[in-house]
């Protein structure tokens, strides 16, 4: 299955999981991690996240997705950029891998993520583009999956759809 770069709010997308740009104490965050937060239901989600141990950055967590149409919310911990000498690529990577890698072994074929680390995580947005397609594309060389990167405004998804 392909890999869809679309404009729009993940907090709607109708896919089995979709991924959060998570801080490593699962809390509710700014940004996409709010509005997920939010659209899931702040009270169930934080309670859920509550439960689980802090993730190490470049790790994951899964929760129920509650109100969102996804069944299941991966946290993904994506690095804090410090200028590219902090394996922050390497760690961003397996944000993307671990959560394919979820959704392989829990038996779901749709997935949908943010940019993830590319807000006030401070990763350059071009950079955070090429390897989220890199990691993306890797894993869909080998598995069956319908894998979309959503990004909420049309100025950004204009410039990365210019990067392909």
């Amino acid at each position: 299955m392909p890999f869809h770069l679309i404009q729009g709010d993940i907090t709607e997308m109708e896919v089995d999981v979709i991924v959060n740009a998570a801080n490593t104490r699962l809390s509710m965050g700014g940004g996409v991690c709010g509005a997920i937060f939010h659209a899931a239901g702040k009270e169930a989600l934080s309670a859920a996240c509550r439960k689980l141990p802090p993730v190490k950055t470049g790790e994951v967590a899964v929760t129920d997705g509650f109100a969102l149409h996804a069944k299941k919310i991966i946290h993904a911990a994506g690095p804090v950029y410090t200028g590219g000498t902090h394996s922050e690529a390497k760690l961003l990577a397996s944000c993307y891998t671990r959560s394919l890698e979820v959704c392989l072994r829990e038996g779901f074929t749709s997935i949908a993520f943010p940019l993830i680390s590319s807000g006030i995580y401070g990763y350059p947005v071009d950079d955070a583009y090429r390897v989220a397609v890199s990691s993306i594309e890797s894993f869909l060389s080998r598995h069956d999956h319908e894998v979309y990167l959503v990004i909420l405004t049309r100025k950004l998804f204009d410039h990365l759809s210019r990067l392909q």
